[in-house]
């Protein structure tokens, strides 16, 4: 089959021919029909995150089940599904707790199966993300598929995959937001859109974006939010602090990969207020903030791992939130390419011009 492989950090990704094993106990292969290109894939290709390489990523996929391993219980041959990165065990203190995006159990011990991936010089390639879905087929573990309708287009089920499901988690499962609340997302991208959304649902009386860029601002208005400000502006804080009537935000949630927009985050917050890390920067990189701050004012910092997400509970949900039309997901597709053209989607996704660029595979648009 063909796959994208990042054989050198910083370099386009290579179209080639690889070898995918069939699935083993408890896994699942799917012939993937299209993958969204997410900021965190484009963090590991360019090195910020380390791993090991070469490497195929792609994590925020749709598609159709091709085969499944033993003791796999609840997918056929041919049902539709999403494919996320959130690989769980079922059994460690995470899991058994509600969290499985925070699964406590290594690679290994989740799944002791040979290496799915090789090139033609039958070198190994790392599963990126834990599901390598640049590629026209997957093998993952069971827990990281969720059934989904066969009415819905899989080249916008797939943002589901990540984008929408951190997004709005982050708002409504991490931060719980009440009704009322007043919300600061930082950020109008992929994943600031859905946190706006996200927001909404909950109920909160103002939702305040903040972007670098009019036309995300627009954009945010158009997924909820009720008010925009310009991240570059001096007095954004000011701003912020006029239209809460004095008070800051209940909830910021920073959803940019970006430690200069931490830093100033705390800024918003009201008394008591709670800011939420959803966006992730290079390993490195850091933020500096008074704890004495925090402190005096009761304020808390959360961070948000795939927005809390138990599948089984939110994908069908969030469908139902979409068909009410409660929830936008076409709206989040910016272009659609095929995987010869994966590096031209990377491009524009790093330029900041899109919302989601989706890989479609060939047969499938």
């Amino acid at each position: 089959m063909k796959a994208a492989v990042c054989r050198e950090f910083g370099k386009d990704l290579d179209i080639v021919d690889v070898d995918l094993r069939p699935p083993g106990r408890g896994e699942v292969e799917v012939e993937i029909a299209a993958c969204a290109i997410c900021h965190s894939d484009i963090h590991y290709i360019d090195g910020a995150w380390g791993g090991h390489l070469p490497a195929v990523y792609g994590h925020e996929a749709a598609g159709h089940v091709r085969a499944t391993g033993p003791g796999v219980a609840g997918f056929v041959v041919g049902d539709p599904v999403l494919v996320t990165l959130i690989r769980s065990c079922g059994s460690c203190r995470s899991c058994q707790c509600g969290s499985p995006a925070t699964c406590e159990a290594s690679f290994d011990k989740v799944n002791s199966s040979p290496i799915r991936l090789r090139d033609p010089a039958s070198t190994p390639l790392e599963q990126g993300l834990c599901t390598a879905a640049f590629a026209e087929r997957a093998v993952v573990d069971q827990s990281q598929i969720q059934a989904i309708p066969d009415a819905i287009a899989l080249d916008v089920a797939c943002l589901l995959s990540c984008g929408v499901i951190t997004g709005v988690g982050a708002a409504v499962n991490t931060a719980g937001i009440r009704a009322g609340s007043n919300v600061v997302v930082v950020g109008a991208g992929g994943v600031g859109l859905n946190s706006i959304q996200g927001a909404r649902v909950a109920g909160a009386a103002r939702v305040i974006a903040v972007d670098v860029l009019d036309e995300k601002l627009d954009g945010a208005r158009e997924f909820g939010a009720t008010h925009g400000v310009r991240g570059d502006d001096k007095d954004v804080h000011r701003q912020i602090r006029r239209l809460t009537d004095g008070r800051g935000a209940d909830t910021v949630l920073v959803t940019v990969g970006a430690a200069a927009a931490y830093e100033r985050a705390p800024r918003f917050l009201a008394p008591g207020g709670e800011l939420v890390a959803v966006g992730m920067p290079a390993s490195d990189a850091l933020a500096r903030w008074s704890p004495m701050v925090f402190a005096f004012f009761g304020q808390s910092i959360r961070g948000s791992a795939m927005g809390d997400t138990v599948l089984s509970r939110d994908i069908p949900w969030l469908l139902d939130l979409y068909r009410q039309g409660r929830v936008k997901l076409d709206e989040l597709v910016t272009g659609r390419y095929p995987l010869e053209r994966i590096n031209d989607a990377i491009a524009d996704t790093r330029a900041g011009r899109s919302r989601r660029n989706v890989i479609v595979m060939k047969g499938h648009s």
